[in-house]
């Protein structure tokens, strides 16, 4: 194997303290309700950060499978918006400070990028890696997001995991990061959020709430969010609004939820989707899952469309 070194570059300007925790959200193969694309867009936006290290696009990217973006502004093209994928170090609502990977999944040399990663790891020392995923699954949105939880955090699993399937699913990058890791006894933990298959293809607020939340259980991190919970409000009332004018989506959407109150009884887990106060027990999203719950709770949508990933 070539020197995994040369997938990146680090910037010599940033000092990193060690034992941070490090986050990760990949985009690639499935981001069901744009979980993980608006995670890294929200987090980037709103947190202070630095490059810490960037990686080698050229190297890792199939540019004909995800084309980057060119302005074309009349006679001539005025901007070229290239994929990137970076190492951050940024700063949560308290200050904080956390390393967070961000960017494109890789399409090539996916061993080297996880060397590549286990060795800013043993660099920087890091105290744990959160990474987040989503995918679409026959549940309501008249419920909180579930998550499904793996890795070597038996605390997480336990408490927040509340689909345990036995399967082979397709992998992505950050699966084999996780793989490596486990067999390393680092601690990790990966988080996929159970989006509605109905909203698979939409930006879905909510999403990027219930990854939030779920890499605040794991880490301690504290987020703003604020303007989100704001925009998923009015995401869901858009929705109340649709449902509540075709009886048949209503009809639908009640299978969902009595499939889903069904298998929530029938599991031993205490979930917090059981109290329906989201993926963290904090006041802000008790209130806005209850609210979206009374809002929805006659209505209803669409059937199947698992979506593994």
């Amino acid at each position: 194997m070539r020197d995994p070194g040369e997938l990146f570059e680090l910037n010599p300007a940033v000092t990193v303290p060690a034992g941070l925790p490090l986050v990760a959200g990949l985009t690639g193969f499935a981001d069901a309700g744009a979980g993980v694309t608006q995670l890294g867009t929200y987090l980037l936006g709103t947190l202070d950060s630095e490059v810490v290290a960037t990686f080698d696009a050229d190297i890792l990217l199939d540019y004909r499978a995800r084309r980057p973006l060119v302005y074309f502004d009349r006679d001539h093209l005025a901007d070229y918006t290239p994929l990137t994928l970076k190492l951050y170090l940024a700063y949560d609502e308290l200050r904080q400070p956390f390393l967070f990977l961000s960017g494109f999944e890789p399409d090539f040399r996916w061993e080297a990028f996880s060397e590549a990663v286990l060795g800013l790891i043993d660099r920087f020392r890091v105290g744990t890696v959160t990474w987040v995923h989503s995918i679409p699954m026959p549940v309501p949105h008249t419920r909180p997001i579930g998550v499904t939880v793996s890795g070597n955090r038996s605390d997480l699993i336990e408490t927040m995991s509340i689909w345990k399937p036995q399967t082979q699913v397709p992998s992505n990058a950050l699966h084999l990061l996780e793989y490596r890791l486990q067999r390393l006894e680092h601690p990790t933990a990966g988080f996929v959020l159970l989006i509605p298959h109905y909203l698979a293809d939409t930006e879905y607020p909510a999403a990027a709430i219930a990854g939030l939340d779920a890499i605040s259980a794991a880490t301690g991190l504290i987020f703003p969010t604020d303007r989100l919970r704001q925009e998923d409000r009015d995401f869901v009332a858009n929705i109340d609004e649709q449902v509540a004018g075709n009886a048949e989506l209503g009809r639908l959407v009640g299978t969902l939820e009595e499939r889903h109150d069904s298998y929530m009884e029938d599991t031993q887990l205490r979930s917090p989707l059981t109290d329906r106060d989201g993926e963290l027990p904090t006041a802000d999203e008790i209130a806005a899952e209850l609210e979206n719950f009374l809002a929805f709770r006659r209505h209803g949508d669409e059937e199947n469309g698992r979506g593994d990933r």
